[in-house]
């Protein structure tokens, strides 16, 4: 290897080194140099393109092989007037970003991590419950991919059993009266490795896990991003209001007693009632029913 790329043995060592620390199996045949454990799945544009079909004018890819952050790439493409549609890819996202500043680990080719700019003309106030019809598109997409018994957490995490599954991160551009622009971000589990797992925080599961095997990293991104387009369509014409049926019937803690930790650390224990047609989240507490708005809760299970 060090010959063919005419570098140094150690500059071989090193980038193998790299391999493992991105969550890559790398085992070494002495004598011989190095061999992965399996094989990676990239990401290639004309697979995309092929599985999106008559609809891939919709989108514009940028594929990426490493990056900071997917959103923030998409962010400045975004006020530079980048086209209602586009899409960034990448393979290993460096500084990935969850909500209320949490980090988002993957793996190199064990993950979908992605942000699609959608542009609204209404303001950015209709935007409200977006997070939640993304994550109904992301059950549509998982239900096409064969993923049964997942579930989604309020306002945007989709969980199995009680495990991160995918994450959404949705940042708005524009005024509040219209037009808007959102970029949507979606990091999906499909392969996770023991390194990558002892660096999260929480519990978390991937795809391979639930299936059994690993599932067509070209086809599912491109089944996403068709639904996607499916739903945005349909929450641009009624709202979140259309989809809210859907999302309860998903919900994964519809019912159930939950603990709500407010951004200044106080906590409202009560029962799951519902969401309002703009996505808010209704819970009856020992002071009577309660509404709770997007960004300023998290939401855990007690029962």
């Amino acid at each position: 290897m060090a010959r063919q790329l005419n570098v140094s043995r150690a500059s071989v060592w090193q980038a193998m080194r790299f391999l493992e620390e991105a969550g890559v199996s790398v085992f070494r045949v002495p004598g011989r140099g190095y061999r992965l454990r399996e094989s990676l799945q990239w990401i290639e544009r004309e697979k995309i393109l092929a599985a999106l079909g008559e609809k891939a004018e919709l989108f514009e890819l940028d594929l990426v092989d490493s990056i900071a952050s997917t959103n923030s790439l998409l962010l400045q493409k975004a006020a530079q007037g980048a086209a209602h549609g586009s899409c960034v890819v990448t393979e290993m996202q460096t500084a990935g970003r969850g909500r209320r500043g949490r980090e988002w680990h993957a793996n190199l080719g064990g993950s979908l991590t992605f942000s699609l700019l959608w542009r609204f003309n209404q303001g950015a106030g209709f935007l409200s419950g977006l997070s939640l019809a993304v994550g109904v598109a992301l059950m549509r997409g998982l239900k096409h991919a064969g993923v049964s018994g997942a579930g989604l957490k309020w306002p945007n995490d989709v969980l199995y059993q009680n495990r991160k599954l995918a994450g959404i991160l949705i940042e708005v551009q524009g005024d509040m009266l219209g037009p808007s622009a959102a970029v949507i971000g979606i990091g999906l589990n499909l392969k996770l490795s023991e390194q990558v797992l002892n660096r999260i925080d929480q519990a978390a599961v991937d795809v391979r896990s639930i299936n059994g095997k690993m599932p067509d990293r070209n086809v599912l991104l491109a089944q996403l991003l068709l639904h996607l387009a499916d739903v945005l369509k349909e929450f641009e014409d009624e709202g979140f209001s259309r989809l809210r049926m859907e999302w309860l019937a998903h919900h994964a803690f519809h019912e159930k007693p939950v603990r709500l930790i407010l951004p200044d650390g106080s906590q409202h224990e009560g029962n799951f009632l519902d969401v309002a047609e703009d996505g808010a989240l209704l819970v009856h507490t020992a002071a009577g029913r309660k509404r709770f708005t997007s960004g300023e809760v998290s939401l855990r299970g007690t029962a």
